[in-house]
């Protein structure tokens, strides 16, 4: 087999991270074959390199024949030919996320680079025993920092005007976000993004939150930290009301934690991803509500599932495998989401979920909290 290079790409390249677990924003790895690698840093980065990293041969780029040009990918790519080449070799297999100028930079320096497709994918799915139990404790992260905002939006009071107020100003999810962040600071988490998001907009899944929260409305809870020191992430999004919450988001609340119990009930090796998708999207249907699935409509009037089921977790929050309307059989091994949503303009959103490990009978979740839309129930 062809040897592997990888140039970091940042701190939070994850196939560099799985290579060697070394969060570097600037580095060269080849191996060549299993226990036969090189890790090649600057030499700032070469006492963390070597208490951290994981390869049998770890360099300062200096030592390994470093020249220095104004392109640092040009040095870094120059520098993987000399090493190369000191192998008689000049070809390698790298990274599908390889920057197109780093694979121009090897075509033009003699390198012939074959994209891998599927780059450590099978190897990344089965997560470890330590794997698992960094995520876990990731999700525990999660959770802390969820009960941090969930217990903002019980303190805070509504206004004659329907909004909630706390210590004298309004309570937004920008404040809501920066004491989850800080929750997560404390204890060694960080969450480049969250969502917490209050307002009718979060129809939209994705809508990160923005502004004033109102008094009655469902506040989706979505974070998803990464460990500093592991750089495993957890995933957990759960859904509050401050105040009195409407029949309808009763129903759709109830809804989204029956089809959780539904797709949950049927994780286990050798499942298959779609059939949990579409579980959870016949139990929404039954329930009165609408999906984008096909075969699944249901009311296309109301609110309605709009994205997946759920995927997979580790080194990125987003990876393999899908909860989706894909074929896609699960391993032993596979840390996954579980996330029912329901979402209507103009009315605001629904999504409750947890996260867990798929193992050969069942399912083992790593989520503790609570699924109440009442904040008092988690505090």
């Amino acid at each position: 087999m062809k040897p592997l290079l990888l140039l970091s790409r940042g701190h939070d390249d994850a196939d560099f991270l799985y290579a060697c677990r070394l969060p570097v924003e600037q580095a060269l790895y080849l191996r060549f074959e299993a226990g036969d690698d090189d890790l090649v840093v600057s030499g700032m980065e070469l006492g963390r390199a070597q208490r951290e990293g994981r390869a049998r041969r770890i360099r300062d780029r200096e030592e390994a024949g470093w020249s220095e040009q104004q392109d640092s990918t040009s040095s870094w790519v120059d520098l993987a030919r000399r090493l190369l080449a000191e192998r008689g070799m000049s070809e390698v297999r790298v990274s599908p996320l390889l920057p197109a100028a780093a694979y121009v930079a090897l075509r033009d320096a003699g390198v012939q680079a074959e994209i891998d497709h599927r780059l450590f994918q099978d190897e990344r799915r089965r997560k470890s025993v330590e794997e698992a139990d960094c995520i876990a404790a990731a999700q525990g992260a999660a959770e802390a920092a969820c009960v941090e905002v969930i217990g903002q939006l019980a303190a805070a009071e509504a206004q004659s005007d329907g909004l909630l107020w706390l210590d004298g100003s309004p309570l937004t999810s920008e404040r809501l976000m920066a004491r989850a962040q800080a929750a997560l600071n404390e204890i060694g988490y960080t969450s480049g993004e969250m969502i917490i998001a209050g307002s009718p907009e979060c129809a939209l899944p994705h809508f990160r939150g923005a502004g004033p929260i109102r008094a009655g409305a469902p506040v989706i809870i979505d974070i998803f930290p990464m460990g500093m020191s592991s750089h495993y992430h957890g995933d957990l999004t759960r859904t509050v009301v401050a105040g009195q919450a409407s029949e309808q988001v009763r129903r759709m609340h109830e809804a989204c934690v029956e089809a959780l119990d539904v797709a949950e009930g049927l994780l286990r090796a050798g499942a298959n991803g779609r059939d949990v998708h579409r579980a959870v999207c016949r139990r929404l249907v039954e329930r009165g509500f609408g999906t984008v699935t096909k075969g699944f409509e249901g009311d296309v009037n109301g609110p309605r599932m709009i994205h997946s089921t759920g995927h997979g977790v580790g080194l990125e929050v987003h990876e393999g495998p899908q909860l989706r309307d894909l074929d896609y059989p699960l391993l032993a091994g596979d840390v996954v989401t579980v996330e029912p949503g329901l979402y209507e303009s103009g009315l605001g959103g629904v999504r409750v979920e947890d996260t867990g490990i798929v193992i050969a009978d069942g399912f083992r979740n790593f989520t503790t909290l609570p699924r109440s839309l009442d904040p008092a129930d988690y505090l």
